[in-house]
């Protein structure tokens, strides 16, 4: 068994991770690279890998920077299949049809600038190479079911409890009667959510994989951080101002809908208050919901079954095209906005920002994770101007960070989850920050830790 990492290592984005074993080649995630330009342009350099070569990938979640490059790898020459839950294989289709459709349109205003002179960047893929990526799902899985990958090799899948359909993954290799088995976390949950059931660890292993986003932190439990987000609502709709929530279109909008629906129905928030979706991407997520109530927690599935369930706000504006979002900018009082992307790396909460960030009597909520050289980052470590579409934009706005709506588990539930599988001959962390990775490492007395670097590989 050999073991090479490829992505989020010392890093949070572009998941990657290949196991060798059996003459088998096998790819757990294929991830986008987020956050600055230089990490941008990793995505289009040439894999550390012949893509042909893998025999197929084993997708833990529907987020980018787990999934974002898979068309780009099937582009490349793969023409092996793509294996996962039906929930991730219905949300990675809305995430790869939304990264092809940016970046055609990123490619196409860079031609227009450049007036035939140099085409400019090509996009990664277009939206039929993303289509002719899904014909590689040809397979779903159940949670704790195990599925053969080849003789003597066979993975199951295990609720992480981070997104829909979100899986930690268990592979088990019997070569000449000898067994070794392998666990690759994923992204772990943030137990004691409304809408999903919490991780399920998967059994003893022989070697870990495991993110370590928060592994130097502790977050404040969801119901505070509910109260929280509450009075930083209310307060911001009282000054007269608007409220931007930057939201990541699977999970976060979804949670933050379950916020605002409670919210008004126990008269914390003003039920005439506006709220607007600006998403596509997280409106065709709210209605994957409703299709997978295998996923969610049995409390939140009943909900979803009485008429319009637990993601129904009185006065939500779902805004799918354009022009819908751009009329939302004429607001200058009274509106809930959310839209992505989650790091402000781009869309629509780009354009919101630009009309609200300078305003005093506005507020922004961060909601999730940001990596290092994104603009939600910048404004979270105290940026006095941003820079949005060539301009520089004053940091006006009243900022809050609430880290509890957070999809990922804090120091202690990563801990707990790693315990739970029991003693192994290595962990390895990836899917976190070099200094975050110490200090989790630091807590995980017994264990032999590694903290692989880009392309570093491991005999196993």
């Amino acid at each position: 068994m050999k073991l090479s990492f490829h992505g989020a290592d010392r890093g949070v984005t572009g998941s990657c991770h290949m196991l060798e074993c059996l003459d088998r080649r096998i790819l757990v995630d294929c991830g986008m690279f987020q956050g600055s330009r230089e990490l941008a342009d990793e995505n289009g350099a040439a894999f550390d890998f012949d893509p042909a070569s893998i025999d197929c990938v084993l997708l833990t979640h529907a987020h980018l920077d787990h999934c974002g490059r898979l068309p780009l790898l099937v582009k490349r020459g793969f023409r092996g299949e793509v294996i996962a839950t039906s929930a991730t294989r219905d949300l990675a289709r809305l995430v790869f049809v939304d990264a092809a459709h940016l970046q055609e349109e990123e490619a196409r205003r860079q031609a227009a600038r450049r007036r035939g002179e140099d085409r400019g960047r090509e996009p990664l893929y277009t939206i039929d190479d993303a289509l002719d990526c899904l014909n590689r799902f040809k397979r779903t899985v159940q949670y704790e079911q195990p599925v053969d990958l080849a003789p003597g090799l066979r993975a199951s899948f295990f609720d992480a409890g981070h997104i829909l359909g979100s899986a930690s993954i268990r592979i088990e290799v019997n070569e000449g009667g000898k067994i070794k088995s392998i666990v690759f976390s994923g992204d772990i949950g943030n137990a004691g959510r409304p809408l999903l059931r919490p991780p399920a660890p998967p059994a003893q292993a022989d070697f870990v994989v495991m993110e370590s986003t928060y592994g130097d932190r502790l977050h404040r439990s969801f119901s505070a951080s509910v109260e929280e987000f509450y009075a930083a609502t209310s307060s911001t709709l009282a000054r007269g101002g608007n409220v931007l929530i930057p939201t990541f279109a699977l999970e976060r909008a979804q949670e933050i809908l379950y916020a605002l629906h409670q919210g008004i129905e126990q008269s914390r928030l003003p039920p005439a208050m506006r709220v607007f979706l600006d998403s596509p991407m997280a409106i065709s997520a709210t209605e994957i919901f409703k299709r997978h109530l295998e996923c969610l927690d049995p409390a939140a599935a009943r909900l979803f079954g009485e008429g319009d369930g637990p993601l129904h706000v009185a006065n939500l504006h779902l805004a799918r095209e354009t022009a819908d979002s751009i009329a939302i900018n004429r607001i200058t009082a009274g509106a809930i906005i959310m839209a992505g992307s989650g790091m402000c790396t781009g869309g629509r909460i780009c354009h919101h920002l630009r009309h609200n960030l300078w305003r005093k009597e506005s507020a922004i909520i961060f909601v999730g994770f940001a990596a290092a050289g994104t603009v939600a980052r910048q404004i979270i470590d105290g940026a006095k101007h941003v820079q949005l579409f060539g301009e520089d934009i004053p940091v006006r706005s009243v900022i809050h960070t609430i880290n509890g709506f957070s999809a990922h588990a804090d120091q202690r539930e990563l801990l707990t989850w790693r315990s739970s599988i029991g003693g192994c001959e290595a962990t390895f962390l990836v899917h976190g920050e070099e200094t975050t990775m110490k200090q989790l490492a630091a807590r995980m007395q017994g264990d032999r830790v590694e903290m692989p670097l880009l392309g570093e590989a491991f005999d196993l």
